[in-house]
């Protein structure tokens, strides 16, 4: 990817000029936990201003970068980075533990992050996912193969929060995926074999053979624990 990566910084230079500060890697890929096809190259954009003019600049450089298939990075301006912390702990403190600077200077050190309203969003964040999941479910639900990658695909999503569980309860969360809901399982003293059912499908490609009654099973059990995450977070507002 260093290739992808030189020439978007590249593209990103030529619409930005001297606006552009920093470009930061985020994330999985920053973290050693990226898998293909199924992560996504999470980037931040920071320039000292930006106005529509600045963001039209940047039209046919995020159209070659989207036809490689990646998502349109995250832009701030550098004072609002010194003040977004404490409205988004959890993906600041993600920033914080894994990046690497593709371009300029980096923007991120020395930001402090308030955890003032850590909890809020935390819950905020798992309930959210946790419709989406139900909703998801619906049409999946007579196929084995759609629950599958139902569940291998909003695994990696609630992992993300999960870090912010694991701060929130006072521990230092681990860098990858797998490794923070290892931790999450430990500590909560949660069932964690659906979880490692779906990394093993996740990291290794690995295909369970399931019948349509199997994987509906699995994806109950699933439910079951994540509702479990959420129901600590809950409890942690009313000690």
């Amino acid at each position: 990817m260093d290739s992808q990566f030189n020439a978007f910084v590249e593209d990103l230079r030529r619409s930005h000029s001297d606006n552009l500060v920093s470009v930061i890697l985020y994330g999985s890929a920053a973290a050693g936990d990226f898998i293909p096809r199924q992560s996504d190259y999470n980037i931040l954009v920071a320039l000292e201003k930006i106005s529509p003019e600045d963001l039209r600049n940047a039209h046919a450089c995020m159209r070659e970068w989207r036809k490689l298939g990646h998502p349109v990075p995250v832009y701030f301006t550098v004072s609002e980075l010194k003040n977004a912390a404490d409205v988004f702990p959890i993906e600041f403190h993600f920033m914080e533990t894994a990046r690497r600077v593709l371009f300029g200077k980096d923007v991120l050190a020395g930001i402090e992050i308030s955890d003032d309203f850590l909890r809020h969003q935390t819950e905020y964040e798992l309930r959210s996912r946790l419709i989406k999941l139900r909703r998801a479910y619906i049409p999946a639900s007579t196929s084995a193969e759609a629950l599958v990658n139902l569940m291998s695909e909003s695994l990696a999503s609630f992992a993300a929060v999960f870090r912010a569980v694991l701060l929130l309860r006072g521990l230092d969360p681990p860098v990858t995926k797998h490794e923070i809901v290892a931790l999450i399982v430990e500590e909560l003293r949660i069932s964690g074999n659906v979880f490692e059912k779906i990394f093993n499908i996740r990291e290794n490609n690995f295909v369970q053979k399931l019948d349509e009654v199997s994987a509906n099973d699995m994806f109950a059990e699933y439910l079951e624990q994540i509702e479990f995450v959420i129901a600590s977070v809950d409890r942690i507002n009313k000690s």
